[in-house]
């Protein structure tokens, strides 16, 4: 059989099941580690509820991400998720999710495997949002999911270091209220409010503009110039304030 023929039949089978995003949706990708709990409180013995080591490696793999050939304006990461907000004409691939979903989780998974010196891997999503309120009301949603995350952590752990086990920490837990479990933390010394940002709120990582002065060899002098960075906050707004943060980077 002549290749040309072959290769024409056989991509359609290859093809079957393409998904495209339209273009006039917003584009965001989501990833997770695969089995990071084990991973991060029994193989690799991290500080809980939370580590800086691993905070750092995250945000190294979506430093990664945002510079890895796709046009990324935001990344965003608590626990051991990423998400990523794209260019609104962000159009590699033709909009192909496979594609998306493949790299990203590739990318990702051996930066990360490469800081923690050990195999892991990430998977990833490809969420199409309708409307800049939808990107608003995403972020939103992963800033209060990392909000419920720390206040459960936190009370888990103190649960787990005062001698409850695994099932009796979830026990004591399941069911009750915010208050409560501020309370539960309030009577062990801790203020849930006074925690670091970064770990009720999540991190960003965007581009900027940065002015850097340099020296000029030819002219013999000092110039400033413009260049474009990655810069990382951990004290991310919450809120409509957030949502309106976030939507500011649709405009670069």
């Amino acid at each position: 059989m002549i290749f040309d023929d072959l290769d024409k039949e056989m991509r359609v089978y290859e093809q079957s099941i393409d998904q495209i995003i339209l273009s006039d949706s917003y584009l965001v990708a989501r990833l997770d580690g695969r089995g990071f709990s084990r991973l991060t409180k029994e193989i690799c013995n991290f500080e809980a509820p939370f580590d800086e080591r691993f905070r750092d490696m995250m945000v190294n793999t979506v430093k990664a991400l945002m510079d890895c050939g796709f046009r990324v304006v935001y990344g965003f990461t608590e626990s051991d998720e990423i998400s990523l907000l794209f260019h609104k004409e962000e159009d590699t691939f033709g909009r192909k999710v496979r594609k998306f979903n493949s790299i990203l989780a590739g990318f990702a998974s051996a930066n990360f495997s490469l800081q923690l010196g050990q195999a892991v891997a990430l998977d990833c999503r490809m969420v199409p949002l309708p409307n800049i309120e939808r990107v608003k009301d995403y972020f939103l949603w992963r800033q209060e999911d990392a909000h419920r995350n720390a206040l459960n952590s936190h009370c888990y752990w103190m649960l787990r270091k005062e001698g409850a086990d695994a099932n009796e920490a979830n026990d004591l837990l399941e069911g009750k209220s915010v208050s409560f479990k501020n309370e539960l933390l309030f009577s062990r010394g801790v203020n849930f409010d006074k925690l670091p940002l970064w770990q009720k709120r999540g991190i960003g990582i965007y581009w900027a503009d940065v002015e850097k002065v340099g020296f000029n060899p030819i002219t013999q002098a000092e110039e400033k110039a413009i260049r474009r960075k990655l810069c990382v906050n951990y004290e991310l707004p919450s809120g409509n304030a957030y949502g309106e943060f976030v939507a500011s980077f649709l405009n670069c």
